[in-house]
């Protein structure tokens, strides 16, 4: 089994983060008592530019439910043309595809956003639907092996991951907690879709899903995730994220690399999820990695942000098609999120 594509949507609407940072003094500058703060805040982001689902004048909405219907309606335009890409970039035929895995946090829908883009694209009426919420950044990854599970008891057939964050949809412009200020400073929009083929599928020449590994962090729930009420998602994200990463990583990869007699010096690639530069640079620490070694990984965040379980999919889009790794090589493709949790998947080139 094999990833034969990876393909990324965006929305047309670009802005610096320069103008971002206007557009929120123009809002929150009255109610925040040093402004400069936020300023550094978003600098500290190293993040250059987001796009975002809408104008920018279109923000904030009044309430939840019409955040979340504009929500619904940029879903299922960009994860028409993520998808579309995906699949002809892989070859595969819609009919081929027997599960259908869709991953997000920014949003809810019922019937769901992969039912939707059955109906909408004309996919197969008989593949198994299977939508993912709550996992968060992890998702992309976590997509990735669960597609991988479904191939593997299905060789003859392909999956079909697709990942939607809007995280734009998401700001809460009354919170002034420093988590909610961060947020705003470093989640952006954008989709990504992901083709993984069987055995017995005439697959491209992506690279070949060897193993997967979940593991789950008791006592972390406070880490990372939403509080949700009547105004919709309210970001929780603690200081603790990079210490986790920190304590965990380093150890998660190892043991999971000894089962395949492999060490971390054998991982040629490392297609790491943005999850910002503290979480980046825990990540280079947890594993000692040399430098540039997560140089995809900091190209994405610096072009879009952290777009929560697409990001992991957009690092492995540039690598697929930018910084191609020599036959026979191996990655590792990780990401971590709301549990607190990790998800490993070893490839081979």
């Amino acid at each position: 089994m094999r990833i034969t594509s990876a393909a990324s949507a965006l929305p047309r609407y670009y802005y610096p983060q320069k103008t971002l940072i206007e557009a929120f003094r123009k809002y929150w500058g009255p109610k925040i008592d040093r402004f400069d703060i936020l300023e550094r805040l978003h600098a500290a982001t190293q993040v250059d530019g987001r796009y975002l689902a809408l104008p920018i004048e279109s923000y904030p909405f009044p309430n939840w439910g019409e955040a979340n219907n504009q929500w619904i309606q940029a879903t299922l335009d960009l994860g028409e043309q993520a998808v579309c890409q995906a699949l002809r970039q892989s070859g595969v035929s819609k009919q081929d595809i027997g599960a259908f895995f869709f991953v997000s946090i920014t949003g809810v829908a019922s019937p769901s956003i992969e039912g939707r883009l059955i109906n909408r694209m004309q996919l197969n009426p008989r593949m198994k639907r299977i939508p993912i919420f709550g996992l968060g950044c992890v998702a992309g990854a976590a997509g990735i092996a669960r597609a991988a599970d479904y191939v593997r008891a299905f060789p003859k057939e392909a999956a079909l991951l697709l990942s939607v964050e809007l995280c734009s949809l998401t700001i809460q412009p009354d919170d002034l907690s420093v988590a909610n200020l961060i947020s705003s400073g470093l989640f952006g929009d954008g989709a990504a879709a992901v083709v993984v083929s069987g055995v017995e599928q005439e697959a491209g020449a992506g690279p070949e899903i060897i193993a997967t590994r979940s593991t789950f962090y008791p006592d972390t729930e406070y880490v990372m995730g939403w509080d949700i009420s009547e105004k919709g998602f309210q970001i929780v994200l603690s200081r603790d994220v990079p210490e986790v990463v920190l304590k965990n990583l380093g150890k998660d990869v190892d043991e999971f690399l000894q089962e395949h007699q492999l060490k971390r010096d054998d991982i040629a690639t490392w297609v790491i999820h943005t999850g910002g530069p503290k979480v980046l640079e825990a990540t280079e620490a947890a594993l000692a990695l040399p430098q540039n070694a997560l140089a995809a990984s900091w190209a994405c965040l610096r072009k879009t942000g952290n777009l929560s379980s697409a990001s992991v999919l957009f690092v492995l889009e540039e690598v697929m098609k930018n910084r191609r790794p020599e036959p026979g090589t191996w990655s590792i493709l990780a990401a971590m999120g709301p549990g607190f949790c990790s998800e490993l998947v070893l490839l081979r080139w």
